[in-house]
């Protein structure tokens, strides 16, 4: 009997073999023969194919009869691709991993290490919000929980994750960062007295074939992890958590490009089970499906033990003049004042590096990246110019046009110059940077966290990170070291973003204390967004946005797919999306905008234009668009990268 067999690569389409008298079924995996390897493969029709003749079928060579996906997860992976237009044999990858998975043999089982179980009582919001999301369970379901910062929406979600894994059910977090996983890790382990197992792509081989294992096997019950762990072979999952839902890090832009978010709603329906968004600022997307009364909805008010929100303080840059440095005396006199309590302070600056601009002072040379159209970061600790997008790294000696070499200005403010700006202004305390570039060592980071809960650190100087779901006890005081710059970019959820990031930021301090305070520093005191959050009316602020995405025809209400084209040549890269162009008009439904150069017109040394599409949110036009872009004869010289629901237009 023939059988159809889907490999993990860069195939569309499905092999056929002999079964060779085994019996299989859809989502059984298989070792075959491919080329001169032994390949691992999945069942995926399991019925006669009609072939040419005289073509030779190949037999499988064996079964591995411990494993087989689920049906539901075989439905997701096609849908998955057809949606984000990627090869189906990609979207499999996602699912077995690398082949060592399979081919080498793991004796060890995952063990889960017991701990002992500390007591947390839910208070009157918590226990509400757990008593409504615990009203549906064996369907598909999406609901929202938001709650302020600080306020133990992690605590709601944990009692129903232990309901769920107590009937036998696997469960799922996702978290946007991997860094985050080390902090919940241990949160995790005090409320349930065991370690979660934990999944992102930095873990070792070896860990990934023993969790992998145990996840297809039915016996790791709960797995935390990154987006890569959507598409693990659960065998029994019975609910998945998205935290900080509105993260603009679920959007994989590199590879296969899809929104976990979004993708772990559609699992949640393919499985048929719960799926919970948790934000304190939902998603304009989530906060739509929430007003049209698609996706359930609970709010927490207060904060746990009822301890207060922070209270605002902006200061004028325009009126505290700041001459050679980027923190104003004002603000110094109120982080002054909780130093002197042994509270701990928050310098935010969304700029990693030293300065983000090298102007030469003479002959007016810009330090550009020559791989990409963007300016290279200083890095001081390096002594070397970086790009943040090739990794490029330069001395910042050049000759300059003048005579002599380029005196160089260092223009803007990064951790680094604020870091040792805050050294100068308070000598006597404990400074450090929490920035991607510090923490990358498990170890470094792992000691951070140990001397800031331990009140060993007085001032933190952190990048966007540090927003995102970190838990302070001493923490009282946020500096927004640059309130006009955070959170800016070129897509059209700028407004969001910035929305989300304050309150976030605010968020961070005072979670134990009746006074704390966040201070913006911003040359715009009347911005409507800064003003409007400080009043507490983020809600607003949404309501807002979505009357203007709906009069510009901008999503939620509409759908786009950006294509972008990619070339050594800068003028083949515009040819070949013009070409494009004429071809994608013939598709009904659909309105084609550019092509445009990208505003970041060249990384890692190709050219990019774009074509953005856009058509209405009840319209499926991925199978058009992909099989109209599969019938083009491109040129060899150009890329094509497609993305559905883009986030970033850069």
């Amino acid at each position: 009997m023939k059988t159809e067999v889907l490999l993990p690569k860069v195939f569309n389409f499905s092999f056929t073999y002999n079964s060779n008298n085994i019996s299989l079924k859809t989502g059984d995996l298989v070792e075959i023969p491919f080329g001169k390897k032994k390949e691992i493969g999945v069942i995926w029709k399991n019925k006669d194919t009609k072939l040419k003749e005289n073509i030779k079928i190949k037999n499988i060579s064996k079964k591995f009869f411990s494993y087989s996906l689920d049906q539901k997860l075989v439905n997701f992976v096609e849908w998955f691709s057809a949606y984000n237009m990627v090869p189906l044999g990609l979207a499999l990858k996602m699912v077995l991993g690398n082949k060592d998975n399979l081919m080498k043999k793991v004796n060890e089982n995952y063990q889960r290490i017991n701990k002992e179980e500390k007591n947390y009582k839910l208070n009157k919001e918590q226990k509400k919000a757990f008593e409504y999301l615990d009203l549906v369970n064996n369907k598909f379901d999406v609901s929202v929980l938001q709650g302020t910062t600080g306020s133990g929406k992690t605590l709601v979600y944990f009692e129903r994750i232990k309901k769920i894994i107590n009937r036998g059910k696997q469960a799922l977090v996702l978290l946007p960062e991997i860094f985050l996983t080390n902090e919940f890790k241990s949160r995790f382990e005090d409320f349930f007295g065991f370690e979660p197992a934990i999944w992102h792509s930095k873990i070792t081989p070896k860990n990934k074939r023993i969790i992998w294992k145990g996840i297809i096997e039915n016996k790791i019950k709960l797995v935390v992890g990154a987006r890569s762990a959507l598409l693990l072979p659960f065998k029994n999952l019975g609910i998945i958590i998205v935290d900080e839902e509105h993260d603009t890090s679920y959007k994989q832009d590199e590879g296969v490009i899809y929104n976990a978010r979004d993708m772990a709603i559609s699992r949640a329906s393919f499985e048929k089970i719960p799926i919970h968004l948790i934000s304190s600022i939902p998603s304009l997307e989530t906060y739509n499906n929430v007003q049209n009364k698609k996706y359930r909805y609970v709010k927490i008010l207060k904060r746990y033990k009822d301890y207060p929100l922070p209270k605002t303080k902006i200061v004028n840059l325009n009126i505290n003049k700041i001459k050679d440095k980027f923190i104003s005396d004002e603000t110094i006199n109120h982080v002054n004042e909780f130093l002197k309590k042994k509270e701990q302070v928050l310098f935010f600056i969304n700029r990693r590096g030293y300065a983000p601009f090298l102007i030469c002072n003479k002959c007016g040379f810009k330090q550009i990246c020559p791989n990409c159209s963007m300016y290279l970061t200083f890095h001081k600790t390096k002594n070397k110019a970086i790009c943040h997008h090739c990794s490029l790294e330069k001395k910042i000696k050049n000759k300059c046009k003048k005579e002599g070499e380029c005196d160089f200005i260092m223009y803007g403010p990064g951790v680094e110059k604020i870091f040792d700006e805050v050294k100068k202004i308070f000598p006597n305390n404990n400074v450090e940077i929490f920035s991607s570039d510090y923490i990358k060592k498990k170890n470094h980071t792992k000691l951070l966290f140990e001397n800031i809960k331990n009140n060993n650190i007085d001032i933190l100087i952190g990048t966007q990170m540090i927003s995102k779901g970190f838990n302070f006890p001493k923490l009282n005081c946020v500096v927004v070291v640059d309130a006009d710059f955070s959170g800016r970019g070129y897509d059209l959820r700028s407004t969001e973003k910035n929305i989300q990031l304050y309150h976030q930021l605010g968020g961070r301090a005072g979670r134990f204390s009746s006074e704390s305070l966040i201070i913006y520093q911003t040359l715009a005191p009347k911005d409507l967004t800064l003003n409007e959050l400080i009043k507490n009316k983020s809600e607003e602020l949404l309501k807002n946005e979505l009357i203007i995405r709906k009069k510009n025809h901008l999503p939620p209400f509409v759908r786009l797919i950006a294509i972008i084209i990619s070339s050594n040549q800068h003028d083949l890269s515009i040819k070949g999306a013009k070409e494009i162009k004429i071809q994608l008009k013939k598709i009904d439904n659909i309105e084609v905008m550019g092509p445009v150069d990208s505003p970041f017109l060249k990384i890692k040394k190709k050219f990019r234009s774009r074509l953005l599409l856009r058509f209405k949110s009840s319209v499926l036009v991925q199978k058009k668009i992909m099989k109209l872009l599969n019938s083009l004869k491109i040129s060899s010289k150009i890329k094509l990268t497609v993305d559905v629901d883009p986030v970033n237009f850069s």
